[in-house]
């Protein structure tokens, strides 16, 4: 086979149904092979449907994958019954729906729940406004909103075409931590008319996360909704990567024997909304020597193109050695290159270049900034955003044990304080005994990360401010 895969949920998973092929598995698979796909599974005799086979195979595209079911229905004795997209499926109908707390049987049920008796929470809530949480849905719900202006991967893709995403966000939530969220794609880009509306609607919700609104409109909207709002504004994109990265950092720096400090040496490429919050969190961790690194070169203030205010700032506040000059001066001797941009961006050479026992995560997404093999020729820990590598920085380590966190003590703000002790909750769940080069940060699929999580995250955010303190 020459074909080479990203992961199942990039590449086109297709289960193909047959007859005849019970002695001819080795001949499908065979045909499949020729024709550059990966077999996955191969069942003869599917029990779920009679007389019938189950031949599962990756492609790389819609057109490759019909091509082989094609090349499938032309082998002698052998008929394609049926053929599905994997994930097409799993996403039919959506992923998501909503179930009642309370039966309706009868009439009495009928009136308890609905009219006349819902007045009695109706007017409670209106005499007391906070009841709302004890009353209502309200204090475990989370909006997760997105105009689609900057879906992972795809771009801008609008507002229905990123409801998938959502729902995906929604359905991690409620399975992993037993949040209630709800995906919400607002067909708006004015910046003011969607902090605006994102109000209006933040009636029933005890949380706000934000997802995929490009930049550098989506710090617009998470300042401006943070300033009008007296619940949790997160804007997982930013903060959620941030977390997940500084928890793997936290671990590695461990392995090489470094320290978390002035003294460590960071570049961070891609100065976007993530680059930029992964900088903000590690200088909040103590680590001052960030420099920031985009196709133009070092980051700095006084760059001719530093027209944006949030740019000129961050180049303000980073780069404390006034470096100046291409990717390969900031990399010269560093200890850690944080990698949020795009694929194949990071040579060996350039590896080469950094510090004894040096740190890459190259994160982006299909094709990391460098192969992981290639990196570590001369890297002592190397992390990727994806799943079948080791290290997968995954933002669903944060986010569902953070929002229960806010939640469980009705907390107001997302501060610095919720989440460095978010990040040092994830890095501490793994064991010092099995940390190493290939192990610094949990699987996604780890089910102890999210009541860890959410027990750091509810102390800090009482700690901080963000969550009223309860009566002895």
């Amino acid at each position: 086979m020459t074909a080479s895969f990203p992961p199942p949920s990039v590449s086109h998973t297709h289960e193909v149904r047959l007859t005849g092929a019970a002695d001819g598995l080795d001949v499908v698979r065979a045909c499949i092979d020729d024709h550059d796909g990966l077999v996955v599974d191969a069942l003869a005799g599917d029990p779920t449907a009679a007389d019938t086979d189950l031949v599962t195979f990756r492609a790389g595209s819609v057109e490759h994958a019909a091509a082989i079911v094609a090349a499938i229905g032309e082998l002698p004795g052998i008929a394609v019954v049926d053929h599905v997209d994997v994930v097409l499926a799993r996403h039919d109908g959506g992923k998501l729906r909503i179930s009642s707390t309370s039966a309706v049987n009868d009439l009495t049920d009928l009136a308890l729940v609905y009219t006349p008796g819902v007045a009695r929470p109706c007017m409670d809530i209106f005499e007391e406004p906070a009841k709302a949480y004890d009353l209502t849905i309200k204090r475990n719900a989370v909006a997760v909103v997105s105009d689609g202006s900057a879906v992972l991967g795809l771009g801008d893709i609008g507002p229905l075409a990123a409801m998938p995403v959502m729902e995906g966000k929604a359905i991690l939530m409620r399975d992993f931590a037993g949040v209630d969220a709800y995906p919400i794609c607002l067909d708006e880009r004015d910046p003011d008319r969607l902090v605006d509306m994102i109000v209006a609607m933040s009636t029933g919700f005890a949380g706000i996360n934000l997802e995929d609104i490009s930049a550098p409109r989506c710090f617009e909207v998470e300042g401006k909704l943070r300033q009008r709002l007296d619940i949790p504004v997160f804007h997982d994109d930013q903060h959620g990567t941030a977390v997940v990265v500084l928890a793997a950092l936290i671990n590695a720096v461990e392995v090489v024997g470094k320290t978390l400090g002035p003294d460590l040496r960071v570049v961070v490429q891609g100065i976007g909304a993530a680059g930029i919050a992964v900088a903000n969190l590690l200088m909040a961790a103590g680590v001052s020597d960030v420099v920031g690194v985009d196709r133009d070169g070092i980051v700095t203030a006084r760059r001719k193109d530093a027209r944006d205010p949030i740019f000129r700032r961050f180049g303000k506040q980073t780069n404390p050695r006034d470096l100046r000059g291409g990717k390969a001066v900031a990399l010269d001797g560093a200890d850690v290159f944080i990698g949020l941009s795009a694929g194949n961006t990071l040579s060996v050479a350039d590896v080469a270049t950094m510090a004894d026992d040096a740190i890459v995560f190259a994160m982006a997404n299909p094709t990391p900034e460098i192969d992981p093999a290639v990196a570590r020729q001369h890297a002592a820990v190397v992390a990727t955003g994806r799943s079948d590598f080791p290290n997968q920085i995954n933002n669903v380590l944060c986010f569902p044990g953070l929002f229960r966190g806010l939640l469980d003590v009705r907390a107001s703000a997302v501060t610095d304080e919720v989440k460095l002790a978010a990040a040092r909750a994830i890095a501490g769940i793994v064991d010092p005994a099995e940390r190493g080069p290939d192990m610094i940060i949990p699987s996604p699929l780890d089910r102890r990360v999210v009541p860890v999580v959410a027990a750091a995250v509810a102390e800090a955010a009482t700690r901080s401010g963000a969550a009223p303190v309860e009566d002895a």
